[in-house]
């Protein structure tokens, strides 16, 4: 895809490639969890600015124990929750990161990471496929997750339709459930601090590159 595009148009791309691949019955469920979201918008509890950026016991890509604070080593940080290597969503979002947003923040010391509740080998895959230079952490319980107020539950329909197209989401999750984070950006400075936030309740929506650098640029001036 054309890493020039916006994500919302790479998304509409892709959707048009599926529609003529896979069931109509499928995509119905799909189309049916992605409107309930909808309804449903950003849950009540979500963190929000001013809070403490939660943390708990993380693996990086290759299983090795780590942590946010490890990982963000004293900086400010862009931190990406996303689903899974699975989601085709999520690789669209994550490439145009690497493309898009990741060499402005290396010229502020702002480092990029990216979470999912995956196990290390998901996460492993998610960075080789999308050639990604930013850490790739797991998040086998959605420690994270639950505390920030993101955590979903995915609809008897939506995983009827992951398993006709072979995916079991539970099983490549670390905690052996196929609970998820809605898809969520949040910018953290230097002191452990949320400084801004935006979350996604429906996955097939991300926050925009330029969003994420507008941000940056206005509130870690």
């Amino acid at each position: 895809m054309n890493s020039t595009q916006t994500i919302a148009e790479q998304v509409v791309t892709f959707k048009e490639h599926l529609a003529s691949q896979a069931p109509a019955e499928v995509l119905g469920r799909f189309a049916e969890e992605q409107a309930g979201l909808d309804r449903a918008g950003i849950p009540s509890g979500v963190a929000q600015p001013g809070a403490v950026m939660p943390d708990g016991d993380l693996a990086d890509a290759h299983g090795a124990p780590t942590s946010l604070a490890k990982s963000r080593d004293g900086k400010p940080a862009v931190v990406v929750f996303y689903r899974g290597a699975w989601c085709p969503y999520c690789n669209i979002a994550l490439r145009a990161y690497q493309e898009q947003v990741v060499p402005a923040l290396n010229t502020r010391g702002v480092v990029l990471i990216a979470v999912s509740p995956q196990k290390p080998d998901g996460s492993l895959s998610v960075r080789e496929t999308n050639e990604l230079t930013f850490p790739v952490l797991s998040d086998p319980g959605n420690q994270l997750a639950t505390q920030l107020g993101i955590l979903t539950h995915p609809t008897d329909g939506a995983r009827e339709s992951q398993a006709a197209l072979g995916l079991d989401v539970a099983d490549g999750n670390g905690d052996g459930t196929p609970n998820l984070p809605m898809p969520t950006t949040v910018l953290v400075d230097a002191a452990g601090t949320i400084r801004w936030i935006d979350v996604h309740p429906n996955y097939t929506s991300r926050t925009e590159p330029q969003s994420i650098l507008d941000a940056v640029a206005s509130i870690l001036a």
